[in-house]
């Protein structure tokens, strides 16, 4: 498989290096020091993109591989109000796309789980929940796309809140409570040179359930997109990481 490599930073570099171990060639690199070689020609050359760029660039990158008939799979997070246009415009196209907050594996179980997990306890409200989400300092987007996508399993199976909100904590501060009980809290902690980590929190007066994910490198992350390019090159549509996993609780 031949792809294209849409950002070319940390993420970038340890996708390349995954998918020519698995015996893909990279045909392409784009970064902000060669923005001009984005052209159809280029993309074509391509059997499939893995965009891993910026907020600022994302939408960018994504029309052009609609318009150059190119599949994408995309990983940058931050842009997520404009799903239903590009949905709109992958379809007008007879395009490919496939989003998602995160593609490793065990970040997939972990939604599951965690939807499961709201379900049971949407039985004991006396039990209160939040999120906090870990990152390093350079991470653009508040909250992560990760406890985003966490959030809504919550809201999806817990009655008693309606929406998320986030506070972004910085240098080890303590938040201030401003949420209210309809409202699912997401902490976003910017630290440095930290692993990515989620924890759902349930808390009562008499205990606390935490379920947590740690990551120990990018690896995995990396690993699954180049997986996700694997399964979505010969398809047409839009679709999410979690058509990929498929998981069946």
């Amino acid at each position: 498989m031949k792809i294209a490599l849409l950002g070319y930073g940390k993420m970038g570099k340890i996708i390349e290096k995954i998918a020519l171990d698995r015996k893909h060639e990279i045909v392409l690199k784009i970064d902000y020091d060669n923005l001009h070689d984005l052209t159809t020609e280029n993309l074509q050359k391509a059997d499939v993109a893995i965009e891993f760029s910026t907020p600022a660039s994302v939408l960018t990158n994504i029309e052009a591989c609609f318009n150059a008939g190119v599949p994408i799979v995309v990983g940058t997070t931050g842009w997520y109000e404009h799903i239903a246009e590009l949905k709109q415009q992958c379809e007008a196209t007879n395009g490919t796309m496939l989003y998602g907050s995160n593609y490793s594996v065990g970040v997939n179980l972990f939604f599951k789980v965690n939807q499961y997990l709201a379900k049971i306890m949407n039985n004991y409200p006396y039990y209160d929940v939040q999120v906090e989400e870990i990152h390093h300092t350079q991470k653009l987007d508040s909250p992560s796309g990760t406890a985003i996508t966490i959030a809504e399993g919550i809201l999806d199976n817990i009655s008693g809140k309606k929406e998320w909100t986030n506070v972004l904590v910085t240098d080890n501060e303590e938040p201030a409570d401003i949420t209210r009980p309809d409202q699912l809290l997401i902490e976003s902690h910017r630290i440095e040179s930290v692993p990515g980590t989620h924890t759902v929190i349930y808390d009562s007066e008499v205990d606390t359930i935490e379920f947590k994910h740690t990551a120990h490198n990018r690896n995995g992350f990396a690993l699954g997109a180049v997986l996700a390019a694997e399964w979505v090159q010969h398809k047409k549509g839009f679709y999410t990481v979690h058509d990929m996993f498929n998981f069946t609780l």
